[in-house]
């Protein structure tokens, strides 16, 4: 990395992100830094980086829609992806797993002293690993991101209508498409637990696309039971394993 470090500010309030510009600017002394732009959201600050690159991403967690915590998980997806030193007023969660996993972050009212520290240690800093956003997440993620020739593609979580396992993917089925998804069944099963429900082994469907089942009868057996879907066509088979959810949907729609 060469030339002066490139900052993207990602704040979802204009006072915060002006105090950050200033702070940038008295950097300017003793690190060579230049601000490539400004985001109030998560959705701008990843619509922004897939257009105009950026080293080092400052990044507020607490936003509404998709929170710094979420937004950092997506920007993985980037290549090249950029640092992140989050910011925060105060979260006592997030923090304790950033110290866990040595992540940097900046406390809010955010000193300048402390700023250059972290600016200047960006360059041999070493990737977020993965499972530290998720020990500082404390709610499920409001998107899903799918890579689709070169572009990071957000999926709303409130869309998809199954997930299915093939191989070492698994798709995202919503009623326009399908995505494919670097993900792991049991991770979004544990993460979503209170949306989606499974009905096969490879297999999770949202509750709330649920309309009924059908038991499809079968030559010389008792045949098996398959959820209908609201919006799509699509027939998903209930394994035998799992068919307490034919009586437990019932109960909930009851």
């Amino acid at each position: 990395m060469s030339g002066p470090l490139r900052v993207l500010i990602v704040d979802d309030e204009a006072p915060a992100r002006n105090r950050m510009r200033d702070l940038l600017s008295d950097c300017a002394g003793s690190l060579d830094v230049t601000v490539v732009g400004e985001a109030g959201s998560g959705r701008a600050a990843l619509a922004f980086l897939e257009e105009n690159p950026a080293d080092v991403v400052l990044l507020d967690i607490h936003m509404p829609e998709m929170d710094g915590l979420e937004l950092a998980h997506h920007l993985r997806a980037l290549n090249p992806a950029p640092a992140v030193i989050f910011t925060t007023a105060y979260d006592e969660y997030a923090i304790r797993a950033f110290e866990v996993h040595a992540v940097d972050y900046l406390l809010k009212p955010i000193r300048l002293a402390r700023l250059q520290e972290a600016l200047s240690r960006v360059r041999t800093a070493r990737a977020i690993p993965p499972e530290a956003i998720d020990a500082a997440r404390t709610r499920p993620r409001a998107f899903l991101s799918a890579q689709e020739r070169g572009k990071v593609t957000l999926i709303p979580i409130e869309e998809v209508l199954y997930f299915r396992a093939e191989l070492k993917y698994v798709t995202a089925r919503t009623a326009e498409r399908e995505f494919l998804l670097e993900e792991s069944l049991t991770r979004l099963e544990q993460e979503y637990a209170e949306r989606f429900v499974r009905v096969h082994r490879s297999c999770l469907v949202a509750r709330a696309a649920i309309r009924g089942f059908e038991r499809a009868p079968a030559e010389g057996g008792e045949g098996g039971w398959f959820v209908l879907l609201r919006h799509v066509d699509d027939r998903i088979p209930v394994s035998r394993r799992q068919q307490h959810v034919i009586r437990d949907v019932g109960r909930e729609g009851g």
